[in-house]
């Protein structure tokens, strides 16, 4: 409705415009003409008749970029992202969900408490204008873990792979500086416009990248697993790998809290997003060739946070990871998926032996669910990735489904 009316100013300065721009010209004519016959003639009906035409000619062309853009349906939609935040905190104020962060913004940073509610409004006024990723931050608040900081960041999409939308961030890591982060989210995100979404975080191996830029086909492996629509359709996150170390994995396994996805991404995540809150029946982890022990580790020692983890391709150090099993939370057990090609005899041997230690580790390690999946077999190491990938993310699909 806001195109419309924005059609009537800009046609009436047009057409003052256009009358006064011809009365202009007919007084410069009358006045050539008293020249001619050396009369004198008044300058002032003409000037002013000019001045008229270019001011309504520089609202003619003001009224037209703003139809163009649709600026005004831009604000409109940022003045009820506003709203809507401020309903989001005050909710969280109320003790509506334990923990719940407010929805705030476009600008990475932790509100101060006591001015919460301006900070997510004005944010969310500017950051309306991300597009789907940030339209999804209107009732996400609920989602956020408990114990969280109070931030958000602005996404902005940078390609459609897999058949859904790739979004890019900088959120803050827990050395306070800026992290990349990618979230890819499904076609049917953007269909159904009420739904959450459960999570799953890809981790990366090397130092300083994301596992969509490690290992490309990842997004395009799970797009294919839930293109077939049997399985239900999940948000992958993928975290730049931490630059602090030359094996992210092993920092993983060694301590547990090293996790990519901490409490503030996880928080980011839930209040940009439609994200079913953070848990094991809602979230996952799924690690490729390098990342594939990030994974498996992740899965092993917070299986109350991922309800599921699924390694694909890996090379483990069962040893350690038997024993960040052992010292996982009391009361829960790791489902895990330990996947290779069926001609990749060294990773279907790395695998065994892992589910072999977990099977003789003591306390939680031994109540792990293992999986061995070995059947995938093609012409190519790419295609049978590929195939791997879209089988864990049927894994993961699947138990996050039971589980909740």
């Amino acid at each position: 409705m806001v195109r419309p009316l924005l059609v009537i100013p800009l046609l009436a300065a047009a057409l003052g415009g256009i009358w006064l721009a011809r009365g202009a010209l007919q007084r410069w004519r009358d006045l050539r003409a008293a020249a001619t016959y050396e009369l004198a003639g008044e300058r002032w009906p003409m000037l002013v008749r000019a001045g008229g035409a270019m001011v309504c000619g520089v609202c003619v062309t003001a009224l037209t970029l703003l139809t163009a853009l649709g600026a005004f349906g831009v604000l409109s939609r940022g003045r009820t992202g506003a709203d809507r935040a401020q309903s989001a905190v005050d909710a969280a104020e109320a003790g509506a969900w334990p923990g719940s962060v407010p929805e705030t913004a476009v600008r990475q940073q932790a509100a101060p408490p006591t001015a919460a509610a301006s900070a997510a409004a004005s944010a969310a006024a500017s950051g309306a204008a991300s597009g789907a990723a940030l339209g999804a931050a209107t009732s996400a608040a609920s989602a956020a873990p408990a114990g969280a900081s109070a931030v958000a960041s602005r996404f902005d999409s940078v390609g459609h792979p897999g058949g859904g939308e790739l979004l890019q961030s900088a959120v803050l890591g827990p050395d306070g500086k800026p992290r990349n982060v990618r979230v890819w989210l499904p076609p049917q995100y953007a269909k159904e416009a009420n739904a959450r979404f459960p999570v799953v975080v890809v981790h990366a191996a090397t130092p300083g990248k994301t596992a969509d830029a490690e290992v490309p086909d990842v997004v395009e492996g799970v797009g294919a697993a839930l293109q077939t629509g049997r399985i239900r359709p999940f948000i992958l996150v993928a975290p730049e790998a931490p630059n602090g170390t030359a094996h992210p994995c092993e920092l993983v396994a060694a301590a547990p809290a090293a996790v990519a996805d901490d409490a503030t991404l996880r928080a980011t995540i839930a209040a940009s997003f439609r994200t079913l809150p953070p848990g094991p029946a809602s979230w996952g982890a799924l690690g490729v060739e390098g990342g594939a022990p990030c994974a498996a580790a992740a899965g092993l020692a917070r299986p109350d946070l991922y309800g599921a983890a699924a390694a694909v391709s890996g090379r483990y150090d069962a040893a350690a990871l038997a024993q960040t099993g052992a010292e996982a939370p009391a009361g829960s057990s790791a489902k895990l998926l330990l996947a290779a090609a069926k001609g990749d005899a060294a990773g279907l041997d790395a695998a065994r032996k892992l589910q072999t230690a977990l099977k003789a580790g003591p306390g939680p390690a031994a109540k792990a669910e293992v999986r061995v999946s070995d059947n995938v077999q093609d012409y190519t190491a790419d295609r049978e990735r590929l195939r791997l990938v879209r089988q864990a993310a049927q894994f993961l699909a699947e138990t996050l489904t039971r589980a909740s």
